[in-house]
């Protein structure tokens, strides 16, 4: 007698669940609580507070200041404009890698364009993102003269503004707090000098980018305060800063052209506003075969920076770190608070940490 085929169901239980608990929600005539929801569905009470967060959380279902829980209408999906940097600066694809996994997480449609580190292309990617009609825009573009027009573009549509790491007017502001992040370059190289130089230093340069502003420029004069803190006997003159416009070849250009002036035995603290930069700093050096002369610290923790440190020969002897891998979950969340109304901070700093090689060494044995 042949065997009786059993038809296989391919369900997902928690998404059964979930399905349970919108259709009691809609069959209720009033709202209901935890409690109660908990009783009617006999699914475990962890289980349906999960799920009411997700359904809250994705808009599904909205959760009153007395605790019961009730069905709304579904709201159009939100659509969020990502203009990112650059897909060339590798800070700037991993921040763009953040916000594409956290928008996903989150219910949230994306669309990206890339600024391609220009100005002209960040205006024009600004008039597409009111042509699309999206509801907010996270813009990461550096240059500061270009930031008043693509605010402008975006307060005359009526779209809400989120900054990345350069602020523009009329908008929320997100990134590190460049100031501070400076100042922890500065110590780094000041602790460098006076440990393994015993003080000795002929020059400090910043190597900075001019065209994003006093802001990020502040990352500069944050290194050079903190290292006139540990090192006050060097003179004023003694602290130059060059542009590298934060990217690696203008940044080893312009060192390589500084050195042509320079004695060969002068010992130099870097403070460079970007990792390329530092890592155009640290080319430079080795082409003039003075690599053992320069202390080098960058900002974003990069990959290539990273495996340069761990080699604990180099001249690159630190990055702060900006937590890229941060930044998507909390702009995708900030973007959602701000079109819900609610009161968001004006500047909404990210957490950052020096890195050296001795640091790495410690991470990799734990």
């Amino acid at each position: 007698m042949p065997r009786t085929k059993i038809k296989r169901l391919y369900l997902i239980p928690i998404l059964s669940k979930g399905l349970d608990i919108l259709e009691l929600l809609e069959s209720s005539n009033a709202p209901l609580s935890l409690e109660e929801i908990y009783q009617r569905t006999e699914i475990s009470k962890t289980s349906v507070y999960r799920i009411l967060k997700t359904l809250v959380h994705r808009g599904y279902v909205a959760h009153a200041q007395n605790g019961q829980y009730r069905l709304v209408s579904r709201p159009r999906r939100l659509r969020f404009g990502f203009a990112a940097q650059s897909a060339e600066m590798p800070f700037s694809v991993a921040v763009a890698h953040s916000i594409t996994a956290a928008a996903a997480a989150a219910g949230v449609e994306l669309l990206i364009l890339d600024n391609r580190y220009d100005p002209d292309v960040a205006i024009k990617n600004a008039e597409e993102f009111v042509a699309q009609r999206v509801d907010l825009v996270l813009e990461f573009q550096v240059e500061a003269r270009a930031a008043p027009r693509v605010a402008h573009i975006f307060k005359t549509a009526d779209i809400p503004l989120i900054a990345i790491d350069v602020p523009h007017p009329n908008a929320t502001y997100f990134g590190v707090d460049n100031f501070e992040v400076g100042l922890e370059a500065g110590a780094l190289l000041a602790q460098h000098a006076l440990r393994k130089w015993k003080s000795r230093v002929d020059c400090v340069l910043g190597v900075g980018f001019d065209e994003a502003g006093s802001f990020v420029q502040s990352r500069i004069a944050g290194a050079f305060q903190a290292i006139r803190a540990q090192l006050p006997n060097l003179p004023a003159d003694r602290f130059i800063q060059l542009d590298g416009r934060g990217m690696r070849q203008p940044s080893r250009q312009a060192v390589a052209d500084f050195l042509r002036g320079r004695r060969r035995s002068e010992r130099i603290l870097v403070a460079a506003a970007t990792d390329s930069s530092a890592l155009g700093v640290l080319d430079a050096a080795r082409g003039a075969g003075r690599e053992h002369d320069f202390a080098i610290v960058g900002q974003d923790c990069i990959p290539e920076a990273l495996e340069e440190m761990r080699t604990g020969k180099s001249a690159l002897i630190g990055s702060i770190s900006h937590q890229a891998e941060a930044y998507g979950p909390r702009l995708i969340h900030l973007g959602i608070a701000l079109l819900r109304g609610n009161i968001v901070p004006p500047y909404n700093y990210v957490r950052h940490k020096p890195v050296t090689p001795e640091t790495l060494t410690a991470l990799h044995q734990n």
